[in-house]
């Protein structure tokens, strides 16, 4: 994957956290009980929460595929890109836990809340660039602007930064900004969960599988990547608890009796959203590509991570221990569509689809029309 790429993907962590007794809660300093309505209140928010990103973000990947605009075509992951992803994962987790572990949290925690301050602003502004679009007053001038920066001048002139926005975006960078900064000052949980699902959702629209096979080398890398580190370890766990970044959605189990100072969080990890979604994603993209009107490959991966997510929830709360949530949500977003594949007898069909990059497609199109010329 380029790293040219603005969202970063988040590695899967545990869906929860659990103290030595056993008590569902992201921060061990205190012995909590939670309520079953609390409980309930907060991994239904989860669900909810985790189902966004990905429904709309699928949506929106299939505009991105079309797109001609560069500051919104999408990275295309390969099956390389996706073979490596769990090594990489595992030495960025590693490194993690053992920076945690020789130099002060406070410190590590100050650089990644600066770090995440200006990803998230720049993702939370693009997730509500299209909102903008249909909210902007008419009335209201919509400017156009051009951040360009080059090096060397004459024909060695390159260009280094080339970014067209215009007003919109402007009023999308300053709320965007406003939240940053609440989440740098009071790291309150609704402002990291903003942040959350921007980069969940960015993750979902602009990180491309470029076939099926690729998205299942994807999972099934991930799969024993986070069932290794979640059960083999405390690796995961620890970097969970420690890492204040937004790179999970937390819901509080005791909103109910603390209101919005509360502090026992349930959490899930952005990875166990943003890399089940974007194969869910090009199924979406797959259902399209078939002009028969119909999803049926989406709502089936879709309703596939329900039931994944739903599962992961019921064993650990059953079992009172961090799940790796990719346990569960693999087998279900992989198998689900490949049953409907092979009742429709369209399995064939989908493991050949193929997506090539826009910088592919236009390379295809000039080669076609200098064809026709010739």
């Amino acid at each position: 994957m380029s790293q040219a790429d603005p969202v970063p993907v988040p590695v899967p962590e545990a869906l929860n956290a659990s103290d030595s007794n056993g008590t569902e809660a992201l921060n061990a300093t205190a012995k909590f009980v939670a309520t079953p309505e609390g409980t309930a209140l907060a991994y239904g928010s989860l669900v909810f929460m985790a189902l966004l990103p990905i429904f709309f973000g699928a949506l929106r990947s299939v505009t991105c595929s079309k797109s001609k605009n560069a500051a919104d075509m999408p990275e295309t992951i390969t099956s390389r890109d996706a073979a490596r992803f769990p090594i990489i994962a595992s030495c960025t987790l590693f490194g993690l836990y053992l920076f945690f572990k020789m130099f002060s949290q406070e410190y590590i925690n100050l650089l990644l809340s600066v770090y995440f301050f200006v990803l998230g602003v720049l993702a939370l502004s693009h997730t509500m660039s299209p909102f903008m679009s249909r909210l902007f007053p008419e009335s209201v001038p919509n400017k156009q602007y051009q951040l360009l920066f080059t090096q060397g001048s004459g024909e060695d002139r390159e260009e280094i930064v080339n970014y067209e926005f215009d007003t919109k975006n402007l009023v999308c960078l300053l709320i965007s900004s406003v939240v940053g900064v609440w989440y740098l000052f009071k790291k309150h949980w609704i402002a990291n969960n903003l942040f959350g699902l921007a980069f969940a959702l960015n993750g979902v629209e602009l990180l491309h599988l470029n076939n099926v096979s690729t998205g299942c080398i994807l999972l099934g890398g991930l799969f024993v990547y986070d069932v290794f580190w979640v059960f083999g370890t405390n690796v995961m766990v620890t970097v969970a608890k420690s890492f204040e970044a937004p790179i999970k959605l937390v819901f509080p189990q005791d909103l109910l009796e603390k209101g919005l100072g509360a502090s026992n969080f349930a959490m899930l990890g952005l990875g166990d959203i943003v890399i089940p979604g974007i194969f869910i994603a090009l199924l979406l993209r797959f259902d399209v590509s078939l002009k028969k009107n119909s999803r049926t490959y989406f709502y089936a991966s879709f309703l596939a991570y329900i039931f994944g997510l739903g599962l992961t929830i019921f064993v650990m709360h059953t079992f009172k221990h961090a799940q790796p949530a990719l346990l569960y949500l693999v087998p279900a977003c992989v198998g689900f569509p490949v049953i409907v594949a092979l009742i429709k007898g369209e399995l064939a069909e989908m493991f050949r689809y193929e997506e090539t990059s826009p910088e592919d497609a236009k390379k295809e199109e000039s080669s076609e029309s200098e064809k026709k010329d010739q």
